[in-house]
């Protein structure tokens, strides 16, 4: 599954591979950003057209992320963190 990460107000955007990647990014971009809001969307069934050919990607909205809460950059810290150990773990 890939990821798209869309900040500052839908005027940048990051494509992603994972969703470790997606909180490291928001840990790395947000305290910078200009926008607290950062929108995360995951790629869907591709668009088909009418012929039933394949006519592109498309991404869906999976989750909204809001470093101006308090305690978000903790919260996706943990999140990171648990995501990694997964990772780990399912590598033993």
């Amino acid at each position: 599954m890939r990821y798209q990460l869309r900040f500052d107000g839908g005027r940048q955007q990051r494509y992603l591979p994972d969703q470790a990647a997606v909180l490291r990014a928001v840990l790395s971009i947000g305290p910078r950003a200009a926008d607290p809001r950062f929108e995360v969307w995951v790629e869907a069934e591709p668009v088909r057209l009418a012929d039933g050919s394949p006519g592109g990607r498309r991404f869906e909205l999976y989750g909204v992320l809001d470093v101006s809460r308090p305690g978000e950059y903790e919260r996706i810290r943990g999140e990171l963190n648990d995501e990694l150990n997964d990772r780990a773990g399912s590598r033993r």
